[in-house]
């Protein structure tokens, strides 16, 4: 019995030996004292099992320090392996891929310029950096000096004003300080309404959302799980020093004779770093901002996006891989570039989702909504048909499109996009009409079905008007619809008298960033001699008629305070009479989003070219 014991208490004693801290080895009592009293025999055995606890122990405590690599370790051995795995995975987070094989660099090369690029394409996407503008009026803008990489900074412009105008207060980090009239003022669930003293943002705010909205994107193309950074490797991490490290000055002598012409050159100078959490993406990116502003950046963040896509997905994505991104004569960026910035994908079309060919062959389009949109000069001359995806994007931002320039539309009120109540009515009463059609689409409801929906939107028709919708043994959705325009609003239709209820008022903003952009195609010159480079916010006052009744709108109406669909209040919303429409081309961008748009604005017209 006292043999199991022992045993038992051995075994006891080896898996104490065993636990993550290991207690202090027990002591038996000094010999002198042990010998100088009598020991009692369950005291020997007590002793006896002590020592053999301490004998146990030791061996452990001995035999752990030979243990191999492989077996199991302590708790402070494993704390110890966590913290060098984890400085090991950041360090292997900061320069995977540091530099591109020759292999890849070529890839890279030909599909962004191709094969016969030449040197005033080279030089433009060599010579723009990421900078905001320096006139107070448009210092919320990047100002573009060079014609071809306007897609890369108006898409990145669009995901700035994103931050700056609707997520104000997550700028604030740096400069608690910040102005009220900075804060958005959200005036229901729904809607956010910002407010426009553009000038009144600090360089702080204006940094913090460029670094935001270039990491947004970054993650965007690398399917939200990486963001690949691309910087110059004469640079690496040489200016992540103290602020007080000459920054500038380092960029400078880096940049100082500087050129890509080829694959070679562009595997020479780039310098490549992934990461895999936004935290280290956008401290990277904070750091790298000097960089990006210089004249490299824009092509620096091209190529970030392409990495962070991965060019074999970039190239899965495309419908002709074949043709450069860059497009030639003149260096313009492609839709597939600015896709890729809007959505994450490099794809060729504007509408939604992919259209079928036949024969297993597909066009691909834009699969998702997006954060900000896109709007084109193309589409009101019929060569494309821009999706809702695109057209009605989370925020009302868009970068618009012309045959050879990329500018940026915005409204400070989201509520620019919601359905007015002519909309929403008809949106309702569809809704259930569609409910009750079993034609496969054919647009027609049965006697019966047309009377839930009567039930269900609250329509009540004339006898003489329902007898004649009923007549046929069916209901046509155009005739039925006819008869709800001309019934009163009192019985449930649409009738107005004043013209007003489905009209929409409101103002949009729009930001042509290149340095030109307010001489509108002339030849006006400052002093004689050198144009006028200034970058331009044009303001313009939006009216949109019903759809159905546009002749009512154009009528001699007065417009009173506060009409539905506007932003704004005050004087600034009333108008007596509309004034006379103004058009530029501008315009016909804004009716492929708002039909039969009336547009007004003070001074020059705006310029999308």
């Amino acid at each position: 019995m006292a043999d199991q014991q022992e045993e038992e208490d051995l075994r006891m004693a080896l898996r104490m030996s065993m636990q993550n801290s290991p207690p202090e080895p027990k002591r038996s009592k000094p010999r002198e004292a042990v010998s100088s009293a009598t020991t009692t025999p369950e005291e020997s055995r007590r002793l006896q099992r002590e020592l053999m606890a301490a004998a146990a122990e030791k061996r452990m405590l001995a035999a752990a320090k030979s243990v191999p690599a492989s077996s199991s370790p302590s708790k402070s051995e494993r704390s110890g392996d966590l913290g060098r795995k984890e400085t090991e995975m950041k360090a292997k987070e900061a320069n995977l891929g540091n530099e591109l094989s020759e292999e890849e660099a070529y890839q890279l090369f030909s599909m962004v310029f191709g094969s016969g690029v030449s040197k005033d394409i080279l030089a433009q996407w060599s010579n723009q950096g990421i900078r905001f503008s320096p006139d107070p009026e448009t210092s919320m803008g990047l100002v573009q000096h060079e014609g071809g990489p306007c897609g890369v900074l108006a898409t990145i412009q669009a995901f700035v004003l994103k931050h700056l105008l609707f997520f104000p207060d997550e700028l604030v980090k740096v400069t608690p300080n910040i102005p009220q009239n900075l804060s958005s003022r959200r005036s229901s669930k729904n809607q956010y309404v910002a407010l426009n003293n553009f000038a009144a943002f600090t360089e702080d705010a204006k940094a913090r959302a460029l670094v935001k909205s270039m990491g947004e994107i970054l993650f965007l193309c690398g399917n939200n799980k990486r963001a690949v950074i691309a910087t110059l490797n004469a640079i690496g991490y040489g200016i992540e020093g103290s602020e007080d490290s000459p920054k500038d000055v380092t960029i400078v002598q880096a940049l100082e004779g500087l050129s890509i012409e080829t694959s070679s050159d562009l595997q020479k100078v780039l310098r490549v770093d992934t990461y895999t959490t936004p935290a280290s993406a956008f401290k990277r990116l904070e750091a790298m901002i000097p960089v990006f502003q210089s004249r490299m950046g824009a092509l620096l963040f091209l190529i970030s996006a392409l990495l962070s896509r991965g060019l074999d997905w970039v190239q899965a994505d495309r419908d002709d891989p074949s043709l450069p991104l860059v497009t030639a004569p003149f260096g313009h960026a492609s839709q597939e570039i600015v896709n890729l910035l809007l959505c994450g994908q490099a794809v060729p079309n504007v509408f939604d989702g992919r259209m079928d060919l036949g024969g297993g062959m597909f066009l691909k389009g834009i699969s998702t909504n997006v954060e900000v949109g896109f709007l084109t000069l193309l589409e009101s001359l019929n060569f494309c048909k821009v999706g809702q995806n695109l057209k009605c994007p989370k925020w009302p931002i868009w970068v618009v499109g012309s045959e050879s320039h990329y500018t940026v539309l915005f409204a400070l009120d989201t509520a620019v996009q919601d359905e007015n109540e002519l909309e929403e009515r008809e949106s309702q009463i569809r809704k259930a009409f569609d409910a009750q059609d079993q034609s496969g689409g054919g647009g027609f409801i049965s006697v019966e079905g047309f009377h839930q929906v009567l039930r269900e939107t609250n329509i009540r028709l004339p006898s003489e008007k329902l007898d004649s919708l009923c007549s046929s043994g069916f209901i046509v959705w155009s005739e039925f619809w006819q008869v709800i325009l001309d019934l009163d609003k009192s019985l449930g239709g649409l009738k107005d008298s004043t013209g007003q209820m489905g009209r929409k008022v409101f103002d949009l903003y729009h930001f042509n960033g290149i340095a030109k952009s307010d001489l509108n195609g002339s030849q006006a010159t400052s002093g004689g001699e050198t144009p006028i480079q200034r970058p331009r916010l044009t303001k313009l006052r939006v009216s949109v008629p019903p759809r159905w009744t546009p002749e009512e709108f154009m009528a001699d109406v007065a417009v009173p305070s506060g009409a539905a669909g506007s932003e704004s209040s005050g004087k600034d919303t009333e108008v007596a009479k509309p004034e006379p429409p103004q058009h530029a081309p501008l315009v016909d961008c804004i009716r492929t989003r708002w039909p039969r748009a009336v547009c007004n604005w003070a001074g020059d017209p705006p310029s999308i070219v």
